[in-house]
C-alpha cells in the first residue's frame, strides 16, 4: 500500500478516525488538557529555572545565557526525532518517554550544576531540548484522537489547545519565581521536572489512535518538510505560522520600551504584556465557545491580516489605555489565529506523517519566535514602534503571497 503524501488530506484526515477505539472518549479532552499544560508549563519554565540558577549560583552572564539556549536551540532539531510519532504502534508511548527524558535530564543538570563543570549540565539540557518540541506539537498530534471526526468538536478541542499554550506560558515562568523566592531556583526546576513525570502518566491514559499505515511507509524527516513545501495549504500554513510567530515577538521587547513615551513607569511594561496573554486566553475561549467554521487555508491569511493590524494599533496607541486594548486585541487575534493554523495541521496533514508534520511547524515556530525578539531588540534602539511597524508590513507580505499562492493552485 502506497502513502499518498499530496493527495487530499482532509478526506485521509477524516478516514484517520476509523478504527480508533476511542475517538471522543468521555474525559479524554479533560485529561489531554491536564497532561499538555503540565509538559507545557515544564517546557516554558525550564529555561527561566535554569537560567535563574545559573545567575544565583555567581556564574558570569554568558554561561547563564548558554545554558538557557542550550534548552531551547534544540527544538529546531525535534522533527528529526518526531517520526518516531508516526511509527510507533502506540504514540502515546513516544509522548510519555519524551516527558521523562525531558524531567530526568532537567532535574540531572540542576543537581549536577554545582559540583561539575557547565559542560555537563549543558549536554544534559540538549538532550532536553530536543525532546521539548514532543511536548508541544507532538501532544498536539494526539487532539484528533480524543475530539472525533466532526470538525465542529475538533476546532472546539483546538481552542482548549491554544488555552494550553498560554496557561502553560504564564504558569510556568510564575511558579519558577514564586518558588525562586521562596526556596530557590534548583527548587523551581525540581517541580517542573516532577511535573513532566506526572505528564507522561496522565498521556498514558489519553485515548489511543492507531499508526496510520505500516512504520515503513512513514517519510523521513526531509522527505516530510518536502512534502509541506509541495502542498499547497500545509506550505502556507508553514509561512505563516513562522511570519506571525516571528512578529508578535516584537511585542515584549516593545512593551518594554515604550512606557516612557507612553507617560507610565517601566513596571508597567507588565500589565501591557498581561493584557496580551489575557487577550489571547479569551481568544481561545472564544474558539471553544463558537468554532471556527471557514476552511482553515483562506482563514489564516484573513486572520493573519487581523494580526497584522493589530500590530500595527499597538504601535500607534499613543495613550496607556488605548496600548493596553490594542496588546489585549492582539492576544484574542493571535489565539484565533493559532487555532486556524493548528486546524490546518490536523486537516491537511496526511495520516502517515501527522506526528512529523505538527512537530515540524512547531519547531520551527519556535525558532521564529526566538529570532523575532532577538532582531525586535536589535531594532529597538532608533526607533521604539519600528520593530511592530516592520511586522505589520512582514505579515502583510505574507497575507499577499498567500492570495497568490492559492490562486496560482487553483489555475
Amino acid at each position: 500500500m502506497a502513502v499518498d503524501l499530496t493527495g487530499n488530506s482532509r478526506t485521509a484526515g477524516k478516514n484517520q478516525f476509523r478504527g480508533s477505539n476511542q475517538p471522543g472518549a468521555p474525559g479524554g479532552l479533560a485529561r489531554y488538557v491536564l497532561a499538555a499544560t503540565l509538559a507545557r508549563s515544564a517546557d516554558g519554565g525550564a529555561v527561566v529555572a535554569i537560567v535563574l540558577l545559573a545567575t544565583t549560583s555567581g556564574a558570569s552572564g554568558w554561561v547563564a545565557g548558554l545554558l538557557g539556549a542550550c534548552i531551547t536551540a534544540p527544538h529546531l532539531f525535534g522533527p528529526l526525532i518526531a517520526r518516531s510519532l508516526d511509527t510507533a504502534k502506540d504514540g502515546r508511548t513516544v509522548i510519555a518517554w519524551a516527558c521523562i527524558v525531558h524531567g530526568a535530564t532537567l532535574a540531572a543538570a540542576v543537581l549536577l550544576f554545582p559540583v561539575t563543570p557547565p559542560i555537563v549540565p549543558g549536554l544534559l539540557l540538549i538532550v532536553s531540548g530536543l525532546v521539548g518540541p514532543l511536548l508541544t506539537g507532538g501532544i498536539s498530534s494526539r487532539l484528533a484522537a480524543i475530539a472525533g471526526p466532526e470538525r465542529s468538536s475538533q476546532r472546539r478541542a483546538q481552542g482548549w489547545d491554544v488555552a494550553t499554550y498560554g496557561i502553560s506560558g504564564t504558569i510556568g515562568p510564575s511558579l519558577v519565581a514564586a518558588v525562586s523566592a521562596w526556596a530557590n531556583p534548583a527548587t523551581a526546576a525540581l517541580i517542573l521536572a516532577g511535573a513532566t513525570f506526572l505528564a507522561a502518566a496522565v498521556v498514558r491514559l489519553l485515548p489511543y489512535m492507531p499508526p496510520a499505515t505500516v512504520a515503513a511507509e512513514v517519510p523521513r524527516p526531509g522527505r516530510t518538510l518536502l512534502m509541506m513545501i509541495s502542498n499547497g495549504p500545509l506550505r502556507r500554513t508553514l509561512y505563516m505560522t513562522v511570519v506571525v510567530a516571528l512578529s508578535v515577538a516584537a511585542l515584549p521587547i516593545t512593551a518594554v520600551a515604550s512606557t516612557g513615551e507612553l507617560g507610565v513607569a517601566p513596571a508597567a511594561a507588565g500589565i501591557l504584556t498581561a493584557a496580551y496573554g489575557l487577550g489571547g486566553l479569551l481568544g481561545s475561549a472564544g474558539v471553544m465557545i463558537r468554532p471556527l467554521r471557514t476552511d482553515a487555508d483562506p482563514l489564516m491569511t484573513w486572520l493573519a491580516a487581523a494580526v497584522g493590524i493589530a500590530l500595527c494599533g499597538t504601535a500607534l496607541a499613543g495613550t496607556f489605555p488605548t496600548a493596553v486594548a490594542a496588546f489585549a486585541c492582539a492576544g484574542v487575534l493571535n489565539s484565533y489565529f493559532f487555532a486556524a493554523t493548528l486546524a490546518a495541521r490536523s486537516e491537511y496533514a496526511p495520516p502517515a506523517a501527522r506526528g512529523q508534520v505538527f512537530v515540524w511547524i512547531g519547531a520551527l515556530k519556535i525558532t521564529a519566535g526566538s529570532a523575532g525578539t532577538a532582531m525586535a531588540g536589535a531594532l529597538i534602539v532608533p526607533v521604539t514602534r519600528l520593530p511592530l511597524y516592520l511586522a505589520f508590513g512582514l505579515i502583510i507580505l505574507a497575507v499577499v503571497a498567500s492570495i497568490v499562492d492559492r490562486y496560482r493552485s487553483r489555475i
